[in-house]
């Protein structure tokens, strides 16, 4: 039998093993360009409204859009990180945010089966975690983030994407079949966790038919396509009179 590499616990396990070389990784193998995305996500999402803004960062990883987060909007009043892969978070709270603890929280959890509360949350962002998730994933996620969000919320969520119709998108193609798991063979001596997220790239293709979800969802949406489309993203406000569609 094939394996289902959308399956929560095959997703955890890919990412708990990945855990303690993800940063390093990710960032020399996309040229640095995740983290310019993750800039783009947080000034992509319109501003919370009210005082001490609060909300969720969505298969949260290791945590790097918290940053930016809180340099555009230094008055946030909490995040809650909700990601399946304990490995992740502990990554990020030992290496990048301890100083950030007291105004971040932590659900290990199935984004797609936890219990997070109806209208509990002023924004919703998640960045590089949408590949995770297949089709019927895609459609509970967007049910989710419009029962979470307040009249009036806000969200923004991205993903390395295929960029099609792009001239080099053979060479980026290549780069992520290719010479990703090749680098991944010479440095991680034989792993193959990273490779399996070039797979999940390669299999989402990009955010707009998640834009159609949410939007039948009732949210207002604009799809975003940065850097000829190896990532696109999703951004938006539930209206501040939401109507169930």
């Amino acid at each position: 039998m094939s394996e289902d590499i959308y399956d929560p616990q095959f997703v955890k396990g890919v990412f708990d093993r990945c855990s303690s070389q993800y940063i390093t990784f990710s960032w020399i193998c996309s040229f640095g360009f995740t983290e310019r995305w993750r800039r783009q996500c947080v000034k992509s999402m319109p501003a919370p409204t009210g005082p001490d803004p609060e909300g969720y960062d969505l298969m949260a990883g290791t945590g790097e859009v918290w940053p930016h987060l809180l340099k555009r909007f230094p008055d946030i009043g909490a995040i809650t990180a909700v990601d399946i892969s304990s490995g992740m978070h502990h990554r990020a709270m030992e290496r990048l945010h301890a100083h950030r603890a007291h105004k971040i929280a932590f659900v290990e959890d199935d984004v797609l089966a936890s219990d997070l509360p109806k209208e509990s949350a002023d924004f919703i962002i998640s960045t590089f975690g949408l590949k995770t998730f297949n089709g019927k994933q895609h459609a509970k996620l967007a049910k989710l983030t419009a029962r979470c969000l307040k009249p009036g919320g806000v969200f923004c969520m991205i993903e390395a994407s295929d960029p099609k119709g792009w001239w080099l998108r053979p060479l980026y193609l290549f780069h992520l079949k290719v010479m990703l798991p090749l680098i991944e063979r010479v440095l991680l001596r034989g792993a193959q966790d990273f490779a399996r997220i070039g797979t999940y790239s390669t299999n989402f293709g990009d955010a707009s038919a998640f834009a159609e979800m949410l939007r039948a969802e009732g949210l207002d949406v604009e799809f975003k396509r940065f850097f000829f489309g190896c990532a696109t993203a999703v951004a938006g406000r539930k209206p501040a009179a939401f109507a169930r569609p």
